[in-house]
């Protein structure tokens, strides 16, 4: 069975043995961190997009330094914060998306890359429907010329 790629561990620790409380139970306080750059070449943004991303999730997770490559979980993104970036992202940004394109598209230069895409669909049936209504300005004077012009 396949997971999808925002349940896939994108981090694993190995651990000589788990910490335990005195009770016996997983000490979960006492986990260590993932290492912010384990497994990860820093990619830095390259697109005014993934720039926009960027300097959103840097403010919104608090981290420093943000990625192409960086997962948005793993920098300790979770559903509230995502939609908290979505908010962000249609200020400044000017596109809505879904709250699920920011778990299926998880990583800076993916994410910017739909966004991209939603914006240049929405350029397009923007310049359709101005087309269409300049249509319809041309057929409605076409219409209002004398039958004999017309032919």
């Amino acid at each position: 069975r396949d997971l999808p790629d925002y349940m896939v561990p994108s981090h694993l620790v190995v651990l000589e043995r788990l910490p335990l409380t005195p009770n016996g139970k997983l000490d979960r306080k006492a986990l260590p961190e993932p290492a912010p750059d384990a497994g990860v070449e820093h990619v830095p943004p390259s697109t005014a997009t993934e720039h926009a991303v960027a300097e959103i999730w840097r403010s919104v997770l608090g981290v420093e330094r943000v990625g192409g490559a960086d997962n948005f979980f793993a920098l300790g993104g979770h559903s509230l914060l995502a939609a908290r970036v979505a908010a962000r992202l249609r200020e400044r940004l000017a596109v809505e998306l879904p709250l699920r394109t920011l778990f299926e598209a998880s990583t800076l230069a993916e994410l910017a890359a739909r966004i991209d895409r939603e914006t240049a669909d929405g350029a397009a049936e923007e310049e359709i429907g101005r087309m269409d209504a300049l249509l319809a300005d041309l057929e409605a004077d076409f219409e209002a010329l004398p039958s004999e012009v017309a032919q």
